[in-house]
């Protein structure tokens, strides 16, 4: 029995020794080959391409307060006129009665002022003629803008709701935009807050136009923060002398932001976490890999920006094998 017992312990002793070779085994057959290159700061040119449509600079509702019979519309769609052109008449009624009380009124002025200077009348005759005229006079001017419709600025008639002889029943009458300066909101990443100010050039690209490039200027940053989407807005004007862009348009931007110091990295080494858009890279930690969660920045070719604060300067990084690489696992770094 004895010597049973001491068959069956050797025998364990054997398979434990066994089962603790094969674990080393195994922890050898881990070791992952990999390249990699020592990260230094590179010099960019710091450039954002955004995507937005065109405005134009003004659109004003060409409406009147004063309701009535449209007697002539001066304008057809496509139409361009200069500010203060005649774009509306309406009826004239209440501005002719109003001009013909309005010149009684003069008259009646000019006779109270010269028996109010001899005497003849008292202050208070004189001041309720005055109130009248004053009145009157206020509203032969109201009524002249509002049925004599002029232009308010230089642009192009975009849309026309009424016919002569129609009745203006508060719609707008017509709609104009300014066309020789066009306006276009661009959405930034709040990361570039530091660098972007009223003022800074750019340029607008349109596919109608492959090989032109036209110039445009921020006029307006927005002093807040978007929080759903971490962009702020700019209000870009772009100048139209030619008038070959138009309101509507879709067009790319591209702003320089200067030159500037940063880590680049292939865009292949950079992981991307299953089911998710978490990135991460793997550093060389005394021959071990160290995953390292990124967050990327511009594309440049086949490279691109990383940022985290284990990634500086003379940090090892792999490039090459880190498919395979777990957290921890040692590396046998093949560098020619």
């Amino acid at each position: 029995m004895k010597k049973l017992f001491y068959v069956m312990a050797a025998a364990m002793v054997l398979v434990g020794c066994g089962q603790q070779t094969a674990q080393q085994t195994e922890q050898k057959e881990k070791v992952e080959s990999v390249k990699t290159m020592v990260l230094q700061p590179r010099t960019i040119e710091r450039v954002i391409n955004v995507s937005t449509n065109l405005q134009g600079y003004q659109t004003v509702n060409i409406a009147s307060t004063v309701q009535g019979k449209i007697e002539h519309i001066y304008v057809e769609v496509g139409d361009k006129k200069k500010e203060g052109d005649d774009l509306v008449l309406l009826d004239q009624t209440q501005y002719n009665t109003n001009s013909i009380v309005l010149a009684n009124l003069e008259v009646e002025m000019a006779r109270m002022t010269a028996l109010l200077e001899s005497g003849a009348v008292s202050q208070q005759s004189y001041d309720q003629l005055k109130a009248s005229y004053d009145q009157t006079k206020e509203s032969v001017e109201y009524l002249k803008t509002n049925t004599f419709v002029k232009a308010p600025f230089s642009g192009v008639i975009s849309a026309k709701n009424y016919e002569d002889g129609e009745m203006n029943i508060g719609q707008p009458m017509l709609v104009m935009t300014q066309v020789d300066k066009l306006k276009a909101l661009v959405a930034v990443p709040e990361m570039y807050i530091p660098k972007v100010r009223e003022g800074l050039k750019l340029t607008i690209k349109s596919e109608i136009y492959p090989d032109r490039e036209f110039p445009a200027t921020i006029e307006v940053v927005y002093p807040t923060v978007d929080a759903a989407t971490h962009t702020f807005l700019c209000k870009v004007v772009i100048p139209n002398k030619e008038n070959l862009l138009r309101p509507g348009m879709y067009v790319t931007t591209t702003l320089g932001l200067g030159k500037a110091q940063s880590i680049v990295v292939p865009y292949q080494s950079v992981e991307k976490l299953i089911g998710a858009n978490d990135r991460y890279v793997f550093l060389n930690n005394n021959g071990r890999a160290q995953r390292v969660s990124v967050q990327l920045g511009d594309r440049f070719g086949e490279d691109v920006e990383i940022f985290a604060p284990e990634i500086k300067a003379g940090a090892e990084y792999v490039y090459l094998g880190q498919h395979r690489l777990v957290d921890g696992v040692k590396l046998d770094v093949k560098n020619d």
